[in-house]
């Protein structure tokens, strides 16, 4: 396996930063790549010409910088598991890549935003190799060396890091060569495999059934300073809750813990009065409080990003437009038409906004 440190690997950063400001949460990105399956987990370059941008080098030639925008689910100084987008060199084994960008140490350090740290305890060593739709990762046996309580998180970080790939649905653990069926600090059991499906920042509070309860992941938002970004929770709803659309805007009127830093931005006398389902595009009904504050009649950006994020979550939806009291002339902000659908992007924190 290869070493992961900062000197070894700090030096393969070429232009990466973090991309906390420019050009917004719901700029049109690239689709993330799909992992071809050799026995070293790789990602066909060829679908990547995109990424390559073309500069000048101190000769006056063109030099092109190969890179890649990825996803690095890390825990911020909330102890959140966050999305943050970065731009990465475009190393074709790209599933070894992102994990080696977990690791507290390595070339993450260059790049980590204010307030979050990365994930994986340091000097960890990282392997992986791709059986059908599940990846495989190898752990050095310093793996086993964080806290306590990052255990759920490091679970939820790794395994949401590896699932932005197309053909990687489940991820499998092991400790040099050994599969993990608990995690080795507090003994947490791992199922078969992870996935998606285990959720992220697990949120419990006033279940008081679970077995008649179904998960559901919403994004709210965090204000730190002049940093704002979203972040993915996962609640339980009770089974009784027939329809999923209704049953997710719902769940993000009433909004996040009141104990906790998240905000929703959807003022709590939202209702929503209808939506309507065809071909991946729902379109929501609502009362005239989805204006909230806004004398003009605008819906505001954070309204729209926690509606689009949270429902193309759910199976089969891929934009969401928005109505109130059935009049589609209805704008964000920017004054784009919400008549019209808003797709979610491929990355989630990669601007300010």
């Amino acid at each position: 396996m290869r070493k992961v440190t900062k000197s070894t690997l700090a030096a393969t950063v070429i232009a990466s930063s973090v991309l906390l400001s420019g050009c917004g949460l719901f700029s049109v990105e690239k689709k993330v790549d799909k992992i071809d399956p050799p026995q070293d987990v790789t990602m066909d370059k060829s679908t990547d010409k995109e990424a390559q941008e073309v500069s000048k080098n101190t000769d006056g030639k063109d030099a092109v910088t190969d890179t890649v925008k990825r996803d690095l689910f890390l825990i911020d100084e909330n102890g959140w598991v966050v999305p943050q987008t970065v731009e990465l060199p475009n190393d074709p084994a790209a599933a070894r890549q992102v994990l080696e960008y977990l690791v507290a140490g390595g070339p993450v350090d260059e790049i980590l935003p204010d307030g979050f740290r990365a994930v994986i305890p340091q000097d960890t060593e990282v392997d992986v190799k791709l059986e059908g739709s599940t990846l495989v990762v190898d752990f050095s046996k310093e793996f086993g060396t964080y806290e306590p309580e990052d255990e759920a998180k490091i679970l939820q970080a790794i395994t949401w890091t590896l699932t932005q790939f197309d053909t990687i649905e489940n991820v499998e653990l092991q400790v040099n060569g050994y599969k993990l069926d608990a995690m080795p600090v507090n003994q947490t059991p791992i199922s078969e495999s992870l996935s998606r499906a285990d959720g992220i920042n697990l949120d419990n509070s006033d279940v008081v059934d679970i077995t008649n309860t179904r998960q559901v992941t919403l994004y709210f938002y965090v204000e730190n300073n002049d940093s704002k970004y979203y972040v993915p929770i996962t609640k339980r709803i009770d089974n009784s809750e027939k329809d999923n659309i209704a049953a997710v805007v719902n769940a993000l009127i009433k909004g996040p813990k009141l104990t906790s830093n998240l905000l929703n931005g959807i003022h709590p006398d939202a209702e929503l009065l209808g939506a309507t389902y065809k071909d991946g595009l729902v379109t929501l009904d609502f009362n005239e409080a989805i204006f909230g504050s806004f004398d003009e009649k605008v819906v505001s950006k954070h309204v729209i990003n926690s509606l689009v994020l949270s429902l193309t979550e759910q199976p089969g939806i891929e934009s969401v437009a928005i109505t109130v009291d059935g009049n589609a002339d209805i704008t964000s902000e920017d004054g784009k038409k919400l008549s019209e659908p808003v797709t979610r992007p491929v990355n989630v924190n990669i601007g300010s906004f």
